[in-house]
């Protein structure tokens, strides 16, 4: 006799005229995945420019700083050219001023070894004219230890390779400006000293008025800055506008100015100021590839900036794009709004970060010992405990994708950003739980957990698909402070569309299992894999390498479990060729675009031998991550095992309800298995690495929970009692 939701077994069979339309389905699928990367069109490089580039850095600038009164000229300045904020993030999460001027020699994250900023050396006369940095032999060789391997003064060595020279205005423009060998062709104190701006095509100024307030602040005993009062900071924001302003009178009409706040001035990271004015920048926001995002760019973009205004093209140690501008009729006054108001969104998040992962993991195992103590009490309301514990382990499922959904609201215009921010991801959350629990699939056992699953993957895919602007500051997304994405799919949003693709999969598979069709069940499990797949790895929408890996072998097994197969080795490996074979060509074609994406610069990186470097970076950050991020850690192992187990001997762990759930959905058993397998292998591919699971943990399991809390009220509303444990063993006697 058959439990219910059991179906009998048929052994299922591919015919050749199958497997030829199988071919041609996933031929079909692959061309669909490759051939639009393509046509992208390709970004716009600026053309060569006939007046010299002067880069002018001025630490610690952020758009609070400006205002039309105190700071006129940069005021003006962001008014007539193309402005942006600044993610200025090194090696370290603050940028100190040496740091921010050897990342712009380098196009590359780099660093001056140090437990504290100081002030950029004086550079020394050099035999034969010029200077030279003191100790840049030591700096260029520690910049090779670390995980960038940064080569500072590519940029410099650069412009002299094309018979230009390079002037450097300051102690901390010759870091920005030296060659390979700490040499600058023309160094000069003061800007008041230059004498001929158009000499020299590539020049680099320092404004250090903002930073030095901070610097004779000095810290205090325990090594923390003193706070420097608003007024000092207004003055010294004035005392740099100045400066600015007297340069810019200076300078040749045809000059290209790129300004940028390329340090931080206290021990909180902010986005900073970036503006281009010149031939080729018009009125409007900066852009670049690296960000994909109007008003945001990087400073390793500044060094490929430049390069491109002059004409020269990248070595390939830089991993910036070009500086564009996006048109537009925005004033000064809207501009600074709206860019200040970015930096307001990242420093909310990131006060509040830590917090939210606090109370989300300790609220869920909360949740799951307060299901198991009282789901073993006689005392209680037995129906009301069901139903009160479903809901809640629906809400916990809900709140990933909330925190996505409330960036639909602009919290962060608010005057009290933080707690519109904690109020939008409440609401969020409870209206994706409301759905859940809205209509008739919420007597099903997985149909509440359908819902969600289905949310959360339109959520993320259609904000994949139409710029990622959901996922920038956002809990589970990703902030420019932090600066290790800025589009398409970050390590924990892979995590979960990724889950809630499989279990959306499973799950509407489920009926055509129970009338027979496998076939049919399988061919809507590849689909729905495919179309995932596509969305995570296309370079236009997700750019995710390891994870159209990982989603292929989920999807592979899930198929092969759900269409009567048997999963073996064979098999598996045959789809992690395919998976390896897919994200290769992407990035093959993706490096063929003007300005690919990370996906085409691994495979130049691939072609010329040196994608082994990234490789082990990726991989010594995934298995630092173990260490890194202990909650996490010890989170994803325990759920591991006991998933593993569970698994393996429901009855005999006690799991009953999960042994109903497995009677009551032919498909909820091959779910759990396919997103497991999911997980490791995200997990192995990917430098979050234990943040993998753990993020897939928090929706996979109250889905989990969900419905086998479900199938025990089934079993009520049947009037069946749910089996028994087995009895404990018999105590060893000595």
């Amino acid at each position: 006799m058959r439990g219910p939701g059991e179906v009998p077994l048929t052994r299922w069979r591919m015919h050749r005229r199958d497997a030829a339309a199988a071919g041609r389905i996933l031929l079909l699928a692959l061309l669909a995945a490759l051939i639009p990367v393509v046509a992208l069109p390709a970004s716009a490089q600026a053309a060569v420019r006939p007046g010299p580039v002067v880069v002018v850095g001025v630490p610690g600038l952020e758009w609070s700083d400006l205002s039309p009164g105190d700071t006129p000229a940069l005021w003006k300045m962001v008014g007539k050219g193309a402005a942006a904020s600044l993610s200025i993030r090194t090696t370290t999460t603050r940028t100190c001023p040496i740091d921010g001027w050897l990342t712009l020699s380098a196009g590359q994250r780099a660093r001056l070894e140090h437990g504290a900023c100081a002030l950029p050396p004086t550079p020394r006369a050099a035999p034969g004219g010029g200077a030279v940095v003191p100790g840049w032999a030591a700096i260029a060789e520690d910049n090779t230890t670390t995980n960038y391997q940064a080569q500072v003064g590519a940029l410099g060595a650069r412009v002299q390779e094309s018979g230009g020279c390079t002037r450097a205005v300051g102690p901390g423009a010759a870091l920005g400006a030296a060659d390979t060998e700490g040499r600058i062709d023309d160094y000069v104190p003061v800007p008041e000293d230059v004498e001929d701006w158009s000499r020299c095509p590539f020049t680099v100024v320092e404004i250090d008025d903002v930073y030095r307030v901070f610097v004779e602040a000095g810290v205090d005993e325990d090594g923390e800055q003193v706070e420097v009062p608003a007024a000092d900071r207004a003055d010294a924001a004035a005392a740099a506008d100045t400066r600015v302003a007297a340069l810019l009178g200076r300078l040749p009409a045809d000059a290209t100015v790129l300004l940028a706040g390329l340090a931080d001035t206290t021990g909180d990271p902010h986005l900073h100021v970036a503006v281009a004015q010149g031939p080729g920048f018009s009125s409007g926001y900066l852009t670049s590839s690296s960000t994909r995002r109007r008003g945001l760019v990087t400073l390793t973009d500044l060094s490929t900036t430049v390069l491109s205004v002059l004409g020269l093209s990248q070595p390939s140690g830089m991993v910036g794009a070009t500086w564009r501008t996006v048109p537009s009729p925005d004033t000064a006054a809207q501009k600074t709004d709206v860019l200040h108001d970015e930096d307001v969104a990242a420093q909310a998040i990131r006060s509040l970060s830590g917090a939210f992962f606090i109370v989300l993991l300790a609220a869920q195992l909360l949740l799951y010992g307060f299901a198991a103590l009282s789901l073993r009490r006689r005392a209680f309301d037995r129906r009301r405990v069901l139903g009160l514990t479903r809901i809640v382990a629906l809400g916990g499922a809900a709140a990933p994708v909330g925190t996505y959904l409330a960036n639909l609201i602009p919290w962060w215009r608010s005057d009290h950003p933080v707690v519109s921010l904690t109020v939008c991801v409440a609401a969020a959350t409870a209206l994706v739980t409301a759905a859940a629990l809205a209509g008739p699939w919420r007597r099903s056992l997985t149909g509440s957990g359908l819902v969600i699953a289905m949310i959360t993957v339109a959520v993320l895919g259609i904000d994949a698909m139409t710029g990622s602007h959901l996922q920038l500051n956002a809990f589970m997304g990703y902030t420019a402070l932090v600066a290790g994405r800025f589009y398409g799919f970050g390590n924990m949003a892979f995590s979960l569309f990724a889950t809630a693709a499989i279990l959306t999969a499973a799950w509407l598979a489920e009926p055509l299992v129970r009338a027979g069709r496998r076939r049919a069940a399988a061919a809507l499990v590849v689909a729905i894999g495919l179309g995932a797949m596509t969305v995570d790895g296309f370079p236009g929408w997700g750019a995710d390498f390891g994870g159209v890996v990982a989603i292929l072998l989920g999807t592979a097994v899930l198929a092969l479990q759900v269409g009567g197969q048997r999963v073996s080795a064979v098999r598996i490996a045959l789809a992690g060729a395919v998976g390896a074979g897919v994200v290769l060509g992407m990035a093959f074609l993706d490096s063929l675009r003007a300005e690919p994406t990370h996906l085409g610069k691994f495979w130049e990186q691939l072609a010329a031998g040196e994608a082994l470097g990234v490789v082990t970076r990726k991989a010594g950050a995934m298995l630092r991550s173990f260490g890194g991020y202990l909650p996490f850690t010890l989170m994803a192992i325990s759920a591991l095992l006991f998933l593993f187990l569970v698994l393996a001997r429901p009855l005999a762990w006690r799991a009953s309800a999960l042994a109903r759930a497995y009677d009551y959905s032919p498909t909820f058993a091959p779910s759990l298995v396919a997103v497991l397998t999911v997980t490791l292998v995200g997990m192995l591919m990917n430098d979050s690495g234990v943040v993998i699971p753990a993020l897939v943990f928090t929706l996979a399991v109250p889905l989990v929970l969900a419905a086998c809390v479900r199938a025990l009220e089934l079993d009520a509303e049947r009037g069946m009692s749910p089996p028994e444990p087995p009895a404990p063993r018999p105590a060893r006697t000595a």
